[in-house]
């Protein structure tokens, strides 16, 4: 790891040297929960969240059982496999999957973290139900997009093998959990219980992560070497990971809070892991940093003095071009941290070294790194919107998706009057120096949608000089969603939202997918205003294509 803080290369070392002094390293591996300061609450929280710094060594011990496990499924004839899961169930399979890619002989990997119709319709006709290997994971057992997606696909796999579908599901939960008991009772192929001492985000290098792995043909225990090895290294007083944690906690003190990743191709998912553990982590009290992944790589002027480039590299996967403008941004002066990794089983290694500098970066934030006080809060909303709807029939404003139309809104049930540029124009206003632009889409990701998403970032970046970032819902209500709220109140919101072409029941559910996905719309629309937070909700009607190229227009329009 290159460390380039630029001016505050001073303030960088000066902090490493106090954690050093204090003994960060000794008290973080003998699980000292002090370390992290606050109440006795707060502590007993921390210590009930460490387990994530041994778990490489204890799966190492249960790699062998895991290739046996993955060797029978081959054996067995199945052809693919689809994690049903969400934020730290779903997100280290989606990076292991995009990295490591189809396995010659092993199944295929595809990981569902959505409710969005369209994207389950698309994987369900990728599959042969019979021959498909369904994943259901959660460490709570109680989520309701993975119990959701259980029913969905269970009821189908029981049409095709009757009283056998069990033997198509697995369970990855805690100990003791409703997921649990809903396997026994299902005969479920097999129930791997997690140590229930490791959170969501922190849990990579745990089942979440490996069983996943193992059954799409990864070698885990190579992979679990890299990380096992970087827990040698951070029990070093001046390690790599200290470092790290030190220099982003400190930088994000000096205003340095928008942590922008720039990830070599082959291991550019990486970002969508990372963002959920650095912003779950840090993202409270008014406090964080805001991961900024897969923004277009801008040049000097198009940055404020409040970012820190995080530049993860593999052997001959990076460009000049890239090369070129990451040292131009260090001649500048922006903050420059450089990750060589030699391939996709490095990310072991990185799993872990992250997990640890966050922790200590939370520390130097004086946060509790290990809870997600937040989260809850969209949950709870998405839960009233649903009560409502059985209530009363109605989910959203009459007409709405009878719109071939844009329609923009900036409250619940208020329809903005005006042209679509002059609305979009209008909340850009209210972007202000350190602030940030995030687009949160509840619709179909598609190549299309990215490369839309894409050039309005990039428009909305070179005009304001601010961080931009992307997130997918349901899935970043998992991830980013808990800054969204709870860390610093300097977030300008664009929700995206559309109609649903086609939609499908969930068994034993009194709503739909698609309903079910704008209720977390509302929901989350609902939280942000409650936080106080500029939003604006754009319907795209039933022409999801022609809104969007609509809104791409109205993005531009406004920031020329």
């Amino acid at each position: 790891m290159k460390l380039a803080p630029g001016r505050y290369e001073d303030d960088v070392c000066t902090r490493t040297e106090e954690l050093a002094a204090a003994g960060a390293v000794e008290r973080v591996w003998r699980r000292d929960a002090t370390f992290w300061g606050g109440d006795a609450a707060r502590q007993r929280s921390v210590a009930a969240r460490l387990g994530w710094l041994d778990v490489a060594a204890l799966m190492r011990d249960r790699a062998g059982d895991l290739r046996r496990f993955a060797e029978r499924v081959r054996a067995d004839g199945f052809r693919d496999a689809v994690l049903l899961g969400m934020g730290g169930s779903s997100l280290a399979p989606e990076v292991i999957r995009r990295s490591f890619g189809q396995r010659p002989g092993w199944p295929a990997l595809h990981v569902l973290d959505t409710t969005d119709p369209a994207t389950i319709g698309s994987v369900t006709s990728q599959i042969d139900l019979a021959r498909t290997l369904f994943f259901v994971s959660s460490k709570s057992g109680t989520t309701i997009e993975a119990l959701s997606l259980f029913r969905y696909f269970y009821e189908l796999v029981h049409a095709a093998k009757r009283d056998g579908a069990g033997e198509n599901f697995v369970a990855v939960t805690d100990e003791g959990t409703p997921l649990q008991d809903l396997a026994h009772g299902h005969g479920f192929r097999h129930v791997f219980i997690n140590p229930s001492d490791i959170g969501g985000r922190y849990s990579a290098l745990s089942y979440f992560g490996l069983v996943p792995a193992a059954v799409m043909g990864v070698d885990v225990e190579k992979l679990l070497d890299g990380g096992i090895a970087a827990a040698e290294d951070a029990k070093s007083p001046d390690s790599a990971a200290l470092r790290l944690g030190a220099a982003l906690g400190e930088l994000a003190l000096r205003g340095r809070d928008k942590a922008t990743f720039v990830v070599a191709p082959s291991i550019a998912a990486f970002g969508l892991w990372v963002e959920q553990l650095i912003a779950e982590s840090t993202g409270k009290d008014g406090r964080g940093m805001l991961p900024v992944a897969d923004e277009p790589l801008g040049t000097p002027r198009h940055y404020g003095d409040d970012r820190v480039f995080i530049e993860l590299r593999t052997e001959g996967d990076s460009t000049g071009e890239e090369d070129a403008a990451i040292g131009a941004l260090r001649v500048d002066g922006q903050p420059v941290i450089t990750i060589e990794l030699e391939d996709a089983y490095d990310l072991g290694r990185e799993f872990f070294s992250w997990e640890f500098a966050v922790a200590v970066a939370g520390r130097v934030l004086d946060i509790n790194p290990f809870d997600e006080p937040n989260v809850q809060e969209s949950k709870d909303n998405t839960n009233r919107v649903l009560k409502a709807f059985a209530e009363t029939g109605k989910l959203d404003i009459e007409g709405i998706d009878a719109s071939d139309a844009p329609v923009a809104l900036t409250a619940p049930d208020r329809p903005v009057t005006g042209a679509l540029p002059q609305v979009v124009a209008e909340l850009l206003a209210g972007l202000g120096e350190h602030d940030y632009f995030a687009v949160t889409a509840y619709i179909q990701q598609t190549v299309e949608t990215d490369a839309a998403f894409r050039e309005i970032r990039a428009a909305v970046r070179d005009a304001r000089g601010v961080a931009t970032t992307l997130g997918y819902g349901p899935r970043f209500l998992h991830s980013t969603g808990q800054l969204h709220k709870g860390g610093p109140p300097r977030g300008v919101f664009l929700q995206v939202t559309a109609s649903d072409a086609v939609d499908m029941a969930i068994p034993g559910a009194a709503y739909t997918f698609g309903q079910l996905k704008r209720a977390q719309a509302l929901g989350d629309f609902q939280a942000l205003l409650q936080h106080g937070r500029p939003v604006l909700r754009v319907h795209l009607g039933r022409d999801v294509a022609g809104g969007l190229a609509a809104l791409r227009y109205a993005v531009q329009a406004a920031t020329r």
